[in-house]
């Protein structure tokens, strides 16, 4: 079922930037003008505070808002109808190519002698979770959830039910919010719904702003409505965004020291790619696959069972995940489980999405592939499952003496 969210934030900042392009550029006998958008600006997020409550996107406006105001000296009382400004003038700043050395993060951000060491996070499917740690849930996450929220950004995802009814949710929504830095970029939202992956921020724009760092975060177009990927370089970090049939997946490069870059440790619990989803909210989709095996081998031997709802049984869905996923590793898992819980085919293109993205933002090419066991694996995955390698060199050397 289509998702319409009452929220109205990205219409009042439509207007704002509508009335105010180019007004960076206004003189003073025109500040007027802009303040005048801008008090039409506030009214109009006023007006939707209540459906935008839980919105970070409303959030970051009211904030933009009240900065603006002072910025520009602006009074709260005042004419709010909207004038026209002029448009942005060829060779704005969303063509800049020159950025200060502050805002490339291998050569500035990180202080230290030692190269920076990058992790990653994804979200997809019905949803799977893979941590900056590499660890790997299932969870049910139902409505909307902070992803990440350090001093840099924030990245908010809403999860909604595939099928009235169903345990099974898909990220419908995903909001985020690249923070104000130094000389580098202005504040900037993205957000993204089910059936709308825009190419652009919700400003319109495509780079940080007015800076001189602007072009060290820029949006590119992979896809056409289907994948779109965000560089921010002045924090070394790269967003994947796809929508993979009508739900969107997420996968993040981040530098560890960005990752660890907060000012309140003790609430970082509560951001999912950093700790995972609460206990109360996971899903041990190992044992209900189990189960579905037991009951498709209970199937084929008495007609007592009834047929399954979905498209696919435990062999067919296993079938169609090695079409594209040929190791069965989690992401391999994780379609058979979507497959089976949905009956819906992208869920598959999701987990295969998904571990491109791995392969390209996971800087460890030993840790793409995980397993269900992955604590007693030594890098690569190669030792045999729950069992130590020095073992198996004991084994080995037993063997040997036998022989001989």
């Amino acid at each position: 079922p289509a998702v319409t969210s009452p929220c109205k934030i990205l219409k009042c900042n439509s207007e704002f930037w509508a009335a105010t392009s180019g007004s960076h550029h206004l003189g003073a006998e025109e500040a007027p003008e802009f303040c005048t958008a801008l008090r039409a600006y506030a009214h109009c997020t006023r007006r939707t505070a209540r459906t935008c409550r839980g919105d970070l996107a409303y959030h970051s406006a009211v904030h933009g808002i009240d900065d603006l105001m002072v910025q520009h000296n602006c009074s709260k009382d005042g004419p709010t109808s909207q004038p026209r400004l002029r448009t942005l003038p060829p060779g704005d700043s969303q063509e800049r190519s020159d950025s200060p050395e502050i805002c490339h993060y291998e050569k500035s951000f990180h202080k230290h002698s030692a190269a920076p060491n990058y992790t990653h996070c994804g979200l997809f499917g019905d949803p799977h979770l893979r941590t900056f740690t590499d660890t790997f849930q299932t969870c049910k996450v139902q409505g909307a959830w902070p992803l990440i929220d350090n001093n840099y950004l924030n990245v908010q995802v809403t999860n909604t039910p595939v099928l009235p009814g169903s345990s099974a949710t898909a990220t419908s929504k995903l909001t985020i919010i690249f923070k104000s830095f130094q000389e580098c970029v202005d504040q900037k939202v993205y957000q993204a719904e089910m059936d709308e992956l825009p190419a652009a921020f919700v400003d319109g724009s495509k780079n940080g702003g007015d800076k001189h760092g602007a072009n060290s975060l820029k949006i590119t177009e992979k896809v056409s409505g289907q994948h779109i990927e965000i560089q921010a370089k002045y924090i070394g970090t790269t967003i994947v965004v796809r929508q993979v049939g009508r739900y969107l997946t997420f996968a993040v490069r981040m530098p560890e020291e960005v990752v660890n870059a907060v000012e309140d440790r003790d609430s970082q619990g509560l951001y999912l790619c950093l700790r995972g989803c609460p206990l109360n909210q996971q899903i041990d989709f190992q044992t209900v696959r189990a189960a579905q095996a037991t009951e498709g081998r209970a199937r084929r031997k008495g007609p007592s069972l009834p047929a399954p709802p979905e498209a696919f049984t435990y062999e067919t869905a296993m079938a169609k995940c090695r079409e594209k996923l040929p190791v069965e590793d989690l992401y391999f898992q994780s379609c058979v489980f979507d497959l089976l819980t949905t009956g819906d085919v992208n869920f598959m293109l999701a987990a295969y999405y998904a571990f491109e993205d791995v392969k390209m933002l996971h800087s460890n090419k030993d840790k793409l592939h995980l397993y269900e066991r992955t604590r007693v694996l030594t890098p690569g995955n190669v030792a045999p499952t729950g069992t130590h390698p020095t073992l198996w060199v004991a084994l080995l050397c037993l063997c040997w003496l036998c022989l001989l």
